[in-house]
C-alpha cells in the first residue's frame, strides 16, 4: 500500500508556477500601467517650471522696486539685472547702492532672465521675462512680469 501512493504521487503532474504566456501577459499589463502613468505626469513637469518662473519674476520685482525706492530709479537695461547684485559702474550710477540680491538665478532652462526699461510690453516700467523652453527672447513662449 505505501508503494502505490508513491506510485500515483508520481505519475501526477506538478500543477504548480506559472506558465510563460502567464508572465508575458503580466508583464505586459505593468508595462501599460507604467506607460500610462509617466504619459499623464508629461505636462507636471511643465507646470512646475512656469510657476517657478513666476515665483522667481515676483522675487525679481520685489527687488528692482525695493532698488528703485533706495536709489529714485530703476537700472537701465545695460544695467541689468546684475544691478541688483554688483554695483553698477555706469550711469545712472546709484547713490544708495546695496546688494538686494545675493546671486542673479537662472531660470529653469538655464537661461538668463531678461530686463528691459523701459518695458515694450509693460509699457509703464519695465519687462522682465524668461525666454521659456525655446530659449528664444520675444517669441511666444516667453513668460513674463506682464502676463502676471
Amino acid at each position: 500500500m505505501h508503494m502505490n501512493i508513491a506510485k500515483t504521487l508520481k505519475k501526477t503532474p506538478r500543477a504548480s508556477g506559472f506558465t510563460l504566456i502567464e508572465m508575458v501577459l503580466v508583464l505586459g499589463i505593468v508595462a501599460l500601467l507604467v506607460g500610462a502613468g509617466i504619459f499623464s505626469l508629461i505636462g507636471v513637469l511643465d507646470t512646475g517650471k512656469e510657476s517657478r518662473v513666476k515665483g522667481d519674476i515676483n522675487t525679481f520685482t520685489a527687488a528692482l522696486r525695493a532698488y528703485e525706492t533706495s536709489n529714485m530709479f530703476l537700472p537701465s537695461t545695460e544695467q541689468g539685472l546684475m544691478a541688483l547684485v554688483e554695483k553698477p559702474s555706469a550711469r545712472p550710477q546709484p547713490q544708495n547702492w546695496r546688494p538686494f540680491m545675493k546671486k542673479v538665478q537662472l531660470d529653469p532652462w538655464g537661461n538668463m532672465y531678461h530686463y528691459r526699461r523701459p518695458g515694450t510690453k509693460d509699457k509703464g516700467g519695465f519687462d522682465l521675462y524668461s525666454a521659456g523652453a525655446d530659449g528664444q527672447p520675444d517669441t511666444a513662449d516667453d513668460i513674463g512680469n506682464w502676463g502676471l
